[in-house]
């Protein structure tokens, strides 16, 4: 199911207030039901993988607790299963055309569609089997409450990635209806929603233009799809992690933030520490840190980077362009590394986020691109920029978002949701001292999504991860 759907207009209601009206005891048990009814929106065959998942996974987190000699093995175990589920359905074809390719050989690929959100629930399931091996945290007994942990529903299909430690305790707590919980959570899916339909969709058919075919415009409008794609992925991101926290916010639950101003960042390794924070968290705790993190020499550091960056991009997708993207950022922070030395503060500087933009804009091109030979053409058209002696094409009425006015529109919007969210707390949680200014926050972002919302059902763009 689409947040961005009317099911869900009346599905997020639903479950809300049949969560308060339900005893505690019961609860677990509406939540799943509802996670499972919401994931069936899909491909409700896909529903089986989950299960084996969590049986897996469950099961393994009972057999390394009883530390009989052998949970190593079991967490081996657990993770071989993951990923190999990952592999099969998310790889297996990648890897295979290759070999076709280099070697002339003709194995057959698969023919199946990539579940939504397989990346996401795996690492989250496997977050639970790894902190349970480290002693960190018990196995879960309630096998419902752990399937709750994999399937909950706000942050199934595109996070935040959570860890037990976070989630469990809030589980089995039992949650009072509170109004703060309900403004402040409804305050932030106001705000995702603005972020998705009002900017993100809007400007997706000129960005879809510029990359399905370069070659057809002047530099200069590439340029400005880069730039525009920039916006659209941030805002599209990070306005379902808005929707997911807020739709969970008002059921008492606190989901782990996962944007906070990346894009207001001075430097790379700041904009690491603020961009889809849970998964640049779980592969510096499961990853970077056991690989000897930064505490070696030099160049291990940089190796440790690498192999992070380079499975990064892997996650997000299997193709070249997102490897290439993956290891242009490990590069990137062993450079800035490099010439930061021990004199890493975080003070902003407009030269550093200005060359630090530059770069991450520059690198979305890797990650945008359909392949490794478009994004190659588009950057070849937009280097001519500075050859460039045309004015800005214009589009056709589908291309160009129904004209410049709107595109004016568009950078009116994106240039007062950037200056908002640097004066306010990531979450919104500030505005409620002033009752008032909620009231007209909400109104005025109701009016803009209902006026000049998207409303065709675009998917979410990490869904595809």
């Amino acid at each position: 199911m689409l947040f961005n759907s009317i099911a869900f207009v009346i599905f997020f209601p639903v479950v809300t207030i049949l969560f308060f009206l339900l005893p505690h005891r019961f609860r677990w048990m509406l939540l799943l039901i509802a996670s499972c009814f919401f994931y069936c929106f899909f491909i409700p065959v896909y529903l089986l993988i989950l299960f084996a998942i969590i049986l897996i996974d469950y099961t393994a987190g009972l057999l390394i607790e009883k530390n009989n000699g052998y949970k190593k093995i079991w967490l081996l175990a657990s993770i071989t299963a993951n990923l190999s589920v990952l592999g099969i359905f998310k790889y297996y074809n990648f890897f295979i055309s290759n070999i076709n390719d280099v070697s002339g050989t003709h194995f057959t690929l698969l023919n199946f569609i990539l579940p939504i959100g397989l990346s996401f629930h795996t690492f989250q399931a496997m977050s639970y089997t790894i902190e349970v091996y480290k002693g960190k945290f018990p196995a879960e007994r309630h096998l419902g409450i752990y399937a709750l942990y994999v399937m909950f529903y706000p942050q199934l299909v595109a996070g935040p990635i959570e860890r037990p430690q976070h989630m469990f305790p809030q589980f089995k707590k039992q949650q009072h209806f509170n109004w703060q919980n309900i403004l402040d959570g409804v305050r932030l899916m106001l705000w995702g929603f603005f972020k998705k339909l009002v900017i993100a969709d809007r400007i997706s058919s000129y960005v879809a233009a510029i990359f399905n075919s370069p070659e057809k415009y002047a530099p200069v409008n590439v340029c400005i799809g880069i730039v525009l794609f920039s916006v659209q992925i941030y805002c599209d991101f990070s306005g379902y992690s808005d929707i997911a926290i807020g739709s969970a916010k008002t059921m008492g639950f606190n989901l782990m933030l996962n944007f906070n101003r990346p894009y207001h960042s001075s430097n790379l390794r700041q904009f690491w520490q603020r961009w889809h924070i849970s998964l640049s968290s779980w592969f510096r705790d499961y990853v970077f840190i056991p690989l000897g993190g930064s505490h070696k020499a030099f160049i291990f550091t940089a190796i440790n980077l690498l192999i992070v960056f380079f499975l990064s991009g892997l996650w997000h997708g299997a193709g070249w362009n997102f490897i290439v993207w993956g290891l242009l950022h490990g590069i990137g922070l062993i450079v800035y590394n490099l010439i930061s030395g021990r004199n890493r503060k975080d003070n902003f500087s407009f030269i550093g986020w200005f060359v630090t933009m530059l770069f991450v804009f520059f690198s979305w091109v890797f990650f945008r691109a359909n392949s490794f030979q478009n994004a190659m053409l588009v950057i070849d058209v937009a280097k001519n920029i500075v050859h460039d002696q045309t004015y800005i094409q214009s589009f056709s009425y589908q291309n160009f978002m129904y004209g410049n006015t709107n595109l004016l529109f568009v950078s009116i919007c994106i240039g007062g949701m950037f200056l908002f969210e640097k004066y306010t707390d990531p979450l919104l949680l500030k505005m409620n001292k002033y009752k008032l200014g909620d009231i007209l926050f909400c109104c005025f972002t109701i009016f803009l999504i209902l006026f000049f919302g998207v409303m065709s059902n675009q998917s979410f763009i990490y869904f595809q991860f």
